[in-house]
């Protein structure tokens, strides 16, 4: 959420040597970047994305980003050969019976800011996600010139994101996945609590 593709360019050279033979595409999510804004629903978007992926494809999200791939890896196994989740959760909002999450006013805060000052909320966000981060200058750094040279998401957009973050919950589709998953998650990732990482580790079919 917030950013879009360009978050991935810092590592394009190192996946370019580890994998030679592959071909590497970069997409937006609705609204982002080159990609134009979507009203639909989180699955409409999700079948739309999905029909834009290459066949025998192994597919990395981040974030809001991972939660999309989650969906898509439940509908094309075949299609969807590998998956990589960075940073993910299947539910990003406490529940009863889930609180590896977020509390809401998390969230709140975030829909009231976007509403009046969109661009400073997205460079607070950026703070936010690399705190405890032995590298956060480097990677804030970099992250911020991403966002001052791409075109910001729209409000709408972004607010549509917010929702799908408070509104999701996935839990159910994971142990349908049956495409090898790696999982990828900081110790200390604020937004991300590893637990939920732990949750998915155990709840992943082996």
């Amino acid at each position: 959420w917030g950013v879009g593709s360009y978050v991935w360019a810092p590592l394009l050279e190192a996946l370019a040597v580890s994998a030679p033979r592959c071909r590497i595409h970069l997409f937006d999510l609705p609204g982002y970047g080159s990609a134009v804004p979507d009203s639909g629903s989180f699955v409409a978007q999700a079948q739309k994305l999905l029909a834009t992926l290459p066949p025998d494809c192994t597919l990395c999200g981040w974030s809001l980003g991972a939660l999309f791939a989650l969906q898509m890896a439940q509908w094309a196994q075949r299609q969807i050969r590998r998956l990589g989740r960075v940073g993910a959760s299947p539910c990003f909002m406490q529940r009863e019976d889930w609180p590896q999450a977020q509390l809401p006013a998390l969230l709140d805060g975030f829909i009231q800011a976007i509403g009046v000052q969109p661009e400073a909320t997205l460079q607070r966000f950026i703070a936010l996600l690399n705190q405890g981060d032995t590298q956060a200058k480097r990677i804030g750094r970099l992250l911020r010139q991403g966002l001052l040279a791409s075109v910001l998401p729209d409000r709408d957009s972004l607010l549509q994101g917010l929702g799908y973050l408070r509104d999701l919950d996935l839990r159910a589709a994971v142990p349908a996945i049956r495409t090898p998953t790696l999982l990828i998650n900081g110790e200390h990732d604020p937004l991300m609590p590893v637990a939920a990482a732990h949750w998915l580790q155990a709840a992943l079919p082996t």
